[in-house]
């Protein structure tokens, strides 16, 4: 899940934060648009970024053939060669082995033993006054679980993290220094996450256990590069969307006045959830490139262009959303494309509601007081929402 790299318009802490009057400005007045400094094509309107997500004919996924020269990294980055990043057939190949794993009704089984890791995570805190959600709450839970479904030991999530981070790190700065030094740590992040998953595939082989990495280590589908490339992206996708998508869910309840309502039911939390997906979307764009050339809101775009889809901004359209810039916690209808859309809809959709679900109960029924202290939050530079978000707290236990 390479990021994406941002329009010059973006690179400010302030719009980072809050993209979504750009968002706006663009939708009205450049709903397609040519970007030289990065050249890429910018999608914006709802209707568009539908369109590019879902005919994989005409955008592709493959990665392979069309991004890895543009990272400035070899083809054998792990996610060149994985479901995201793959066309069908391919696509079907590499995702339909563990489909049924992430089915709706199969992580509702899951449930018990996610509520019993928010439980834990709840415990630790439960005597605070002050917390972060970030750290203490919203990035261990679900690094667990996905740790656990795995079958990797969720004691090593500091690890995880690092490599995480380092991953989906854009450069510091726009420098060739600092491009090259991201690329060096991605590298080195790289080989030490196939160095540990070629290890534990070894490993499981032969295992009649069933857990993810043990289902990978036993499948025919799959090459051993696959392999090792499906563990690196259950593992990053498995967390790093969903801390921010429950710390974006806080966020959104504090700013917008309405915890005590989720709480106590008088507003309807998977409603909220929903809205949370919408308003601040844990993935802000994807990017997809031409096979053929095309013509999307009146601009022709030749093959082989690149073309980000602005998801964050397809969600603001207020050509499909009434009050498209208001967040509305009960909004029904609500057909946002977080999770993007078609054949690569998010594997982990269901998973990452219910861990959501489940984490937002827990902090609630814990904590009688949850409010954000002031402070000035910190952009993530990659996915979309904050490094830390201070509350302070008070136990109604």
């Amino acid at each position: 899940m390479p990021s994406v790299q941002p329009p010059a318009a973006l690179r400010s802490r302030e719009r980072q934060l809050a993209p979504f009057e750009w968002y706006a400005k663009m939708r009205q007045e450049a709903p397609v648009h040519y970007d030289e400094q990065r050249k890429v094509w910018d999608v914006f309107g709802y209707e568009d970024v539908d369109r590019v997500l879902t005919d994989y004919e005409l955008f592709t996924s493959d990665m392979v053939s069309t991004e890895a020269a543009r990272f400035g990294d070899d083809e054998d980055h792990p996610f060149f060669r994985t479901m995201i990043s793959a066309d069908p057939p391919e696509h079907g190949r590499l995702r339909g082995f563990v489909a049924d794993r992430f089915s709706p009704g199969m992580i509702r089984e899951y449930r018990p033993r996610i509520e019993a890791v928010a439980a834990e995570f709840i415990d630790r805190v439960a005597d605070a006054n002050r917390i972060d959600i970030v750290d203490d709450f919203a990035y261990p839970l679900p690094v667990t679980v996905i740790a656990e479904l795995l079958g990797i030991p969720s004691e090593r999530r500091d690890q995880f993290k690092a490599w995480s981070d380092t991953l989906i790190a854009r450069p510091s700065e726009d420098t060739k220094a600092a491009v090259k030094e991201t690329q060096t740590h991605r590298k080195r992040a790289k080989q030490e996450m196939r160095e540990y998953f070629s290890t534990l595939l070894d490993e499981r082989a032969d295992s009649e256990d069933d857990d993810l990495v043990t289902l990978t280590a036993t499948t025919d589908e799959l090459t051993r590069e696959e392999k090792t490339g499906f563990c690196t992206l259950l593992l990053l996708a498995g967390n790093v969307t969903t801390t921010n998508l429950i710390t974006n869910a806080v966020w959104c309840f504090e700013e917008q006045g309405v915890t005590d309502a989720v709480r106590t039911g008088a507003v309807d939390r998977t409603q909220a959830i929903e809205e949370v997906l919408r308003y601040r979307s844990p993935v802000q764009a994807l990017r997809r490139t031409t096979t053929d050339a095309v013509e999307i809101g009146g601009q022709r775009i030749d093959a082989g262009e690149v073309i980000t889809a602005w998801i964050g901004s397809a969600n603001r359209d207020s050509e499909i959303f009434d009050a498209a810039a208001e967040f509305r916690p009960e909004r029904s209808p609500n057909p946002h494309i977080a999770f993007g859309k078609g054949i690569h809809y998010c594997l982990g959709a269901s998973l990452a509601r219910i861990e959501a679900d489940i984490a937002l109960k827990a902090l609630l029924d814990q904590f009688e007081v949850l409010s954000l202290e002031e402070s000035e939050k910190t952009p993530l530079k990659s996915l979309y929402g904050v490094k830390e978000l201070p509350c302070r707290v008070e136990s109604g236990h």
